[in-house]
């Protein structure tokens, strides 16, 4: 389950890349922009601000979510194209063909997306872009971490079937994959040091996001014993300074034009 108010935490980090993002995205006036796995929306709003004339709708499988997004579409300014559906990202079809799809942080999440990006990129409209972006933290602290512990014998037996989120990801792979699908490409890496304040900020970041799957396979009180224990590494691994606490975390991002 996800818990919208613990991801917005720490919402102008998480926000950051989705702007980076999709500053590269040089449409000028869509009529058709399509935003999958779009969280509680916000971002969402701003994309139907950036274009005001385009029908935006956002896609998401979380039912807390989607149930935020219809609280954030409620406070927007009036004349936004702007609505929110439930759905799975694996299996949505467009009602017609897209100016745009956006899709941030939310592929680590889908085993073998590469054959849904190449779908995705056959239904845009021609001249239409795709910009997606996976976090890639895989070598970091953190995960390597989480999978020590799940991998701990007193953890084993109750995580052993647990599917962590992908956190390998390789610009090239994306431009090659794009390419192929008939599309230009720009690709990058960013490594963004997200200063984070408050108690165990890095074990708040990652129990709204990551550590979901683990929480979601123990009962109350193993989970918050596997939290102490993570909540102790991590302060180890990233300890506090004077001014906050720096976390490192590595973004892949894409954005393709159909030609």
């Amino acid at each position: 389950m996800w818990n919208p108010n613990l991801y917005r935490h720490y919402a102008s980090e998480r926000a950051r890349p989705f702007l980076d993002l999709t500053a590269r995205i040089g449409a000028e006036s869509p009529g058709h922009v399509v935003d999958l796995g779009c969280g509680p929306g916000e971002m969402t709003a701003a994309l139907a601000r950036r274009w005001p004339a385009a029908d935006v709708l956002g896609v998401d499988n979380s039912a807390e979510m989607v149930a935020a997004a219809g609280q954030t579409l409620a406070r927007q300014e009036s004349g936004l194209r702007l609505r929110f559906a439930a759905g799975d990202v694996r299996a949505w079809r467009p009602e017609r063909a897209p100016d745009v799809i956006v899709c941030n942080a939310v592929l680590q999440w889908v085993p073998g997306h590469q054959d849904l990006l190449t779908r995705w990129a056959g239904w845009l409209a021609p001249g239409g872009w795709l910009a997606l972006q996976v976090p890639a933290n895989d070598d970091e602290p953190s995960y390597r971490l989480l999978r020590e512990l799940i991998a701990a014998p007193r953890w084993r037996p109750l995580l052993a079937d647990v599917d962590l989120a992908a956190q390998r990801a390789d610009p090239v792979g994306y431009l090659d994959l794009l390419a192929g699908a008939g599309c230009e490409v720009d690709a990058w890496e960013t490594t963004y040091v997200h200063v984070l304040s408050g108690e165990d900020p890095v074990l708040r970041w990652y129990r709204s996001t990551g550590l979901r799957p683990v929480l979601a396979a123990l009962d109350a009180e193993a989970g918050e014993r596997f939290l102490a224990e993570y909540g102790q590494a991590l302060r180890a691994a990233y300890p506090a300074r004077p001014y906050g606490t720096p976390l490192r975390f590595r973004r892949v991002f894409a954005v393709a034009r159909r030609r």
